[in-house]
């Protein structure tokens, strides 16, 4: 009996099924013609220096499918799901070359550009026209060769060489633009600018190698001088879809201190303790919710990183021990609520962060889901 339920439920199920393989057939054929216009767009933005990211279009986009697919009876949260992924698709589609910001290009020399984010720089400046030079460490006696008639030097090297190296620059033109990419900037802002008497700005891209493009992708700019001589490095920044963030290096590095170093910090503890506890990774993962999935997965992927350029981030500043040592304290503090089981105490922890989250805490909440289910979808 059961064989045979089974054999007229696959009867049943073959044509409702046939439809669906014509139906996804469908899809991907016009995911193959939306690619196509997409590409002749990027073509069109490039022509004339437009960023490949403009966050009113693709909000407008997403406002007006999500009313359609209410209407059609279709969850409007699955076809913004769908549509941001074909969009981040799509913005790739449109990164094979960019159009060059500067006119009549130039010479762009890459201190550090072997190396792995200074490759996806130098990368994206070949695609935008410039002519690229790498500087590395064997190329030091060429540098005043390699530096001439340049328009702009980007230092991407590692923290603790930063200064070092700036100091160890040729003199270069009075037009060229002096920049780094370093994560921290005060110290490397104030080197560049008694190094070289023209046009100095700091960047720090607040993302690594592993990055398919730029789109959305914020870059803290820190002021030097002579803003208008590297304007177009900026626009140039843009049309490889980043997002300019401007801050006083001050400024910056203190965030840095909260967003980098003490975040790592806490990751290489959480780590360390899982396996000096010996954990079951594998058990952990099987047992686990999604939000600790995802936050294993945060863990996990600090390691698969290089070690010296995380030890570097957090030996910045001096400033990241009493920061840590002050996160301790109130780590102390809480464990002894715990220790004395004390309810009313964690609840009222509890509220103080509530208060100081205010708004955001229900914003991150949508959000979390977002990604929470993708990591429930990747689950295998």
């Amino acid at each position: 009996m059961a064989a045979d339920n089974r054999q007229a439920a696959q009867q049943a199920l073959a044509p409702l099924r046939q439809q669906i393989d014509s139906l996804d057939s469908q899809l991907v054929a016009l995911l193959a013609e939306r690619a196509k216009v997409t590409a002749q767009v990027g073509q069109i933005k490039q022509q004339f220096a437009l960023p490949v990211y403009v966050p009113e279009r693709e909000q407008a986009l997403l406002s007006a499918r999500r009313e359609q697919a209410a209407a059609l009876g279709v969850s409007a949260d699955l076809t913004e799901d769908v549509l941001r992924r074909i969009m981040r698709e799509s913005y790739a589609t449109q990164e094979s070359h960019f159009v060059c910001c500067r006119e009549g290009g130039g010479k762009v020399v890459v201190v550090g550009g072997a190396g792995a984010l200074g490759s996806r720089f130098v990368s994206l400046f070949q695609r935008s026209g410039y002519q690229v030079q790498i500087l590395e460490q064997t190329d030091w006696p060429e540098a005043a060769q390699l530096c001439a008639e340049a328009v702009l030097v980007l230092l991407a090297v590692p923290i603790t060489q930063t200064a070092e190296l700036i100091a160890k620059l040729p003199r270069l033109a009075d037009d060229c633009v002096l920049a780094d990419i370093t994560s921290i900037k005060a110290q490397p802002l104030a080197a560049m600018l008694q190094q070289h008497a023209g046009p100095v700005v700091g960047l720090h891209p607040m993302f690594g190698p592993d990055i398919s493009n730029l789109v959305k992708q914020v870059v803290v700019v820190c002021h030097g001088r002579s803003q208008q001589q590297y304007d177009w490095l900026l626009q140039q920044l843009t049309v490889w879809g980043a997002e300019l963030a401007v801050k006083q290096a001050a400024e910056h590095d203190s965030a840095m201190q909260l967003i980098q170093a003490m975040r790592h910090f806490s990751s290489l503890v959480y780590g360390v303790h899982l396996a000096d506890e010996q954990a079951d990774l594998q058990q952990l993962l099987q047992l686990s919710s999604p939000i600790y999935r995802l936050e294993l997965a945060m863990v996990g992927r600090l390691f698969a990183q290089n070690a010296e350029l995380y030890a570097d981030i957090m030996l910045s500043s001096s400033d990241v021990s009493s920061l840590l040592q002050r996160y301790q304290q109130r780590f102390s503090e809480l464990l002894q609520l715990l220790q004395q089981q004390d309810k009313a105490g964690l609840m009222a922890q509890f509220a103080k962060g509530q208060q100081f989250f205010g708004e955001l805490a229900g914003q991150f909440l949508q959000e979390s889901k977002q990604l929470l289910q993708k990591a429930a979808d990747g689950r295998s």
